[in-house]
């Protein structure tokens, strides 16, 4: 079997790695296409200390599972796997277990393979109507959606979402298919023109357009410099909802959030029955976002253009029928 791996200090593509073998209650899936995220990038520049088989985007086939009814099915996966026992997963909170294993994170292999293992609980398939270039966006779309999970935006609220990388695109267009206004807020007119396209307001960093502060500010630039933009636009009393995670420290002056009595809200993974519901639904625009698709043979080179600035969406395709 073919792996990306990361070692803590190289990104390899190697060969002979066994089939994983499935516990009880788990899937064997057979990785058709899978996506680079800022995540897997920011690892293997030190972030969380990970290593082994990275990747945690992906769309397979189940081949082997306890539940019959999923095999031959396309699927894709949520990447958290809880315990189950510990305080914080009987109090229904399990993404925040305190064993918690994370696909391709923490204490458990990626999906950047042929082969994949997940809980059977964690899987869902994938509708025909919904190509594997569209299906493998399901786990960060999922994660934009948790903002609309997460606050509670009014009809008449002024909502700002800044970065426009492929996450940015995702959270301004899962707010604008909600129907709220919205604007994006980036640096690359190239990559605000996809949002415009899709009927959503765009300005450029540091517009006079940005002259009214906004009721809820969405960070999602990836950057150390996210927090202080986004304090600098969310009225007082406002909230900002914090998306970006890297390697490094963000120094931000927090008085302005103090003094303005602005809530700051955590959101990370998301809902995967409504992001499935979006890409059926062909409210979201995914194709514009995809910059480039490699043979995982040719990982290395898919990672050195994902980590291009100005990059958007680049997948490793395994095999298996991409459609």
């Amino acid at each position: 079997m073919r792996a990306v791996v990361f070692d803590g200090e190289r990104l390899l593509v190697q060969d002979g790695f066994p089939v994983p073998g499935r516990g009880k209650g788990e899937a064997l899936v057979r990785v058709r296409l899978a996506g680079i995220c800022n995540t897997d990038l920011e690892i293997t520049r030190g972030y969380l200390g990970y290593t082994g088989i990275l990747g945690h985007e992906f769309v397979g086939t189940v081949e082997d599972a306890d539940e019959p009814a999923l095999v031959g099915n396309r699927v894709v996966g949520e990447i958290n796997i809880p315990c189950g026992e510990c305080p914080m997963c009987r109090m229904g909170y399990p993404r925040h277990c305190q064993r918690i294993r994370t696909m391709g994170m923490r204490a458990w292999p990626g999906c950047f393979a042929d082969y994949t293992v997940l809980p059977c609980e964690n899987l869902h398939p994938v509708p025909g109507s919904v190509s594997d270039r569209e299906a493998v966006f399901t786990e960060p779309l999922a994660a934009a959606v948790e903002v609309l999970e997460q606050v509670h935006i009014r009809p008449s609220d002024s909502v700002v979402v800044l970065g426009d990388g492929k996450l940015g695109l995702l959270v301004a267009q899962a707010v604008h298919a909600s129907g709220h206004h919205v604007i994006l807020v980036g640096r690359h007119e190239e990559k605000l023109d996809i949002a415009r396209k899709a009927g959503i307001e765009t300005a450029l960093s540091g517009s006079p357009a940005l002259s009214r502060r906004a009721d809820v500010v969405v960070e999602c630039t990836g950057s150390p410099s996210g927090l202080a933009e986004a304090v600098a636009l969310v009225r007082p009393r406002g909230t900002i909802v914090l998306k970006s995670t890297f390697h490094g420290e963000a120094p931000t002056n927090l008085s302005p959030v103090v003094v303005n009595e602005a809530t700051c809200v955590g959101s990370r993974c998301g809902p995967f029955p409504p992001a499935m519901r979006l890409l059926e639904e062909r409210r979201i625009d995914t194709a514009s976002l995809i910059d480039g698709v490699f043979p995982a043979a040719c990982a290395i080179e898919a990672f050195e253009e994902a980590g291009r600035r100005g990059s958007l969406k680049v997948l490793l395709d395994f095999g298996g029928g991409v459609s």
